[in-house]
């Protein structure tokens, strides 16, 4: 992995964080997209060691994917550049001085998130799937958009859009649904709740609504049922973890990879996920996503389907595990001394005579 040149605009020999920053970027951003920015801040210090993306990467405990996708994210807002080599690997990061960034005046800032967990749990299970690439978008003529308005389908939704968003679009918006509609071939009602589901978040920015957009059509979601069917299942499945562990929080990154796992590649239910997560805490004492995935690969291996399953692999490994009554009945009979439990050598008259010999010689 080749090392990665840092370069910035206005960055003092302190980790400060611009107020526009947390102001106008970081309400709509993915929380792992700001993990990355602000450890580039820290990284200018000089104090940390050779950056790569992978070291990034472990640092942050994310895949290397995760942080380009995030280099990708902050390089369209424009808060840094990147250059890359003839083989596309990043070799320079240039962040830019936000102090000298005029602020959006007209973009309402996004509203704090709702600090209720199962809220959060809500939001994550869209975003479940984190392939989400930052689109090139093209930028569509004032004739396209008249044509756009002109359709009586795309004609109500931007109504119904307009109502929810609680303002008259601005050519942004237009600009969105129009990308939307036409090249991710959303329909007007999976448009709708699109919105709708966002603003019920309390997010109303363009770019978190695209990425939710982008996420859907990377799963196949096109229509307003499958989107739906998409909340609603990710919710109950980290409802059912977090009930288990006993969380007051949404799950992490890498905690929603594990739940991906065992609901999609494993196919478990909700009642196996319990029960493994159960015994992790009365083993460990504590929610270990690790542990319960050993324990439900484990499962997997062994071709548990239901509870029933589990209870013969308990039963078939506690026979296993339980002490052979012959070995125990053989080491009583040798001896009733709790200190005679090796095996016993038989002596034959020869070994006596030789070993009388030896101690006969000895003492002369």
């Amino acid at each position: 992995m080749n090392k990665i040149s840092l370069h910035a605009e206005g960055i003092s020999d302190v980790t400060i964080v611009p107020n526009i920053f947390i102001d106008q970027f970081m309400p709509s951003a993915n929380g792992a997209y700001v993990k990355v920015y602000l450890y580039l801040l820290r990284c200018f210090l000089g104090n940390c060691p050779e950056v790569t993306i992978s070291s990034i990467a472990d640092r942050l405990d994310n895949t290397e994917k995760d942080i380009i996708r995030a280099l990708n994210y902050w390089e369209k807002l424009d808060l840094l550049t990147l250059t890359r080599n003839r083989n596309k690997e990043i070799t320079s990061i240039k962040l830019a001085d936000l102090g000298s960034m005029p602020r959006d005046k007209e973009e309402e800032p996004a509203p704090a998130m709702n600090s209720e967990w199962d809220t959060e749990l809500d939001e994550v299970a869209v975003t479940i799937h984190t392939e989400v690439k930052p689109a090139t978008r093209q930028a569509y003529s004032a004739e396209k958009i008249s044509q756009l308005s002109n359709n009586d389908e795309i004609k109500w939704a931007l109504h119904i859009v307009e109502i929810y968003l609680d303002r008259p679009l601005k050519p942004m918006d237009l600009q969105l649904i129009l990308y939307l509609y036409e090249e991710l071939h959303f329909s007007a009602e999976l448009i709708m709740y699109l919105y709708e589901y966002c603003v019920s978040k309390g997010k109303k920015n363009a770019s978190y609504i695209e990425a939710v957009a982008l996420s859907w059509a990377e799963e196949g979601i096109d229509t307003e049922e499958k989107a739906k069917e998409a909340v609603s299942a990710y919710s109950d499945h980290f409802n059912t973890v977090n009930k288990a562990f006993g969380l007051n929080r949404a799950p992490g990154q890498i905690e929603r990879q594990y739940i991906r796992k065992w609901v999609e590649v494993f196919s478990f239910p909700d009642d196996i996920i319990t029960e493994a997560c159960n015994r992790t805490i009365l083993r460990t004492g504590k929610p270990d996503f690790k542990y319960t995935d050993r324990i439900l690969e484990t499962w997997f291996k062994k071709k548990v389907t239901n509870m029933k399953d589990i209870l013969r692999l308990d039963e078939e490994f506690s026979r296993g595990n339980r002490p052979s009554e012959n070995k125990v009945s053989q080491t009583a009979k040798a001896s009733g001394n709790k200190f005679n439990q090796f095996p016993q050598r038989t002596y034959t008259a020869q070994d006596y005579a030789e070993l009388e010999k030896k101690l006969l010689n000895k003492s002369l």
